[in-house]
């Protein structure tokens, strides 16, 4: 099955600044003497074919990597913004796929302690080394909590979902993914019918699996979107959306 989109690879946009953290400086110390510990070549091998060879692996199956995670954040104290943005670039600036795994798995621990300050951060990690193993997570899972404590934010995931990044499209598509009762269906259902003509296979499942989302809280609303705009959505787009209707 073609996906449409090839990896994007690194980003041309410049990577905000690097705070000074000095518990960046610990965490990253202790990561990068670990997570090589439990490198795979083989594993390796087979998980960047999987992705797309997106990025170079070391190689961890996901329960060890966890378990290697809780000991290099073992005593290290709640981060501040900034050290969630020292973390999360310095990761992003190492080949393998794992330490952005680790940062994706950090910043959704400690979203709670990041402001609208943070969007930068988040438009470059969304934008650079893009794949869906990352990008989803960050948008349901990062943009989706900075909306919601951040209401102005709507405007920029109103900007995000006219980019001419696929990546970052999509993440303005499924920020809303777990907001249930809270979610913006106006917005929701606007976005879907921005992009519902754009041909790569990642925004028209996008479209489908925030539609299909939302059909657990309102199904009736869904299927009544849905039905207006068949003519509109991509045949995956209604497939994905009615799934469950």
């Amino acid at each position: 099955m073609s996906h449409g989109a090839e990896p994007a690879g690194r980003s041309t946009e410049p990577a905000p600044g690097l705070p000074r953290s000095v518990l960046a400086d610990t965490v990253l110390e202790r990561l990068t003497v670990l997570y090589p510990t439990a490198a795979d070549a083989v594993r390796a091998r087979t998980a960047a074919a999987y992705m797309k060879d997106v990025a170079p692996f070391l190689g961890i199956p996901t329960p060890r990597r966890r378990a290697l995670s809780r000991t290099v954040l073992e005593g290290i104290p709640r981060p501040d913004e900034a050290d969630c943005t020292a973390i999360a670039l310095r990761c992003w600036a190492l080949p393998e796929r794992e330490y952005h795994y680790f940062a994706v798995d950090y910043l959704r621990r400690h979203v709670a302690r990041c402001s609208s300050g943070f969007v930068p951060v988040l438009r470059h990690l969304v934008s650079t080394v893009s794949w869906w193993d990352t990008v989803d997570l960050l948008a349901a899972h990062v943009a989706g909590p900075l909306v919601a404590a951040g209401p102005e934010l709507r405007r920029t995931m109103d900007e995000w979902i006219e980019d001419d990044d696929l990546w970052i499209a999509r993440t303005a598509l499924l920020h809303q993914l777990r907001f249930k009762e809270a979610t913006d269906s106006r917005r929701l259902f606007a976005y879907c019918l921005r992009r519902a003509g754009h041909p790569d296979f990642f925004i028209r499942k996008a479209i489908g699996w925030a539609l299909r989302e939302y059909a657990k809280t309102d199904p009736r609303a869904v299927r009544d979107f849905v039905d207006g705009a068949r003519d509109r959505l991509s045949p995956l787009s209604v497939r994905e959306a009615t799934k469950h209707l």
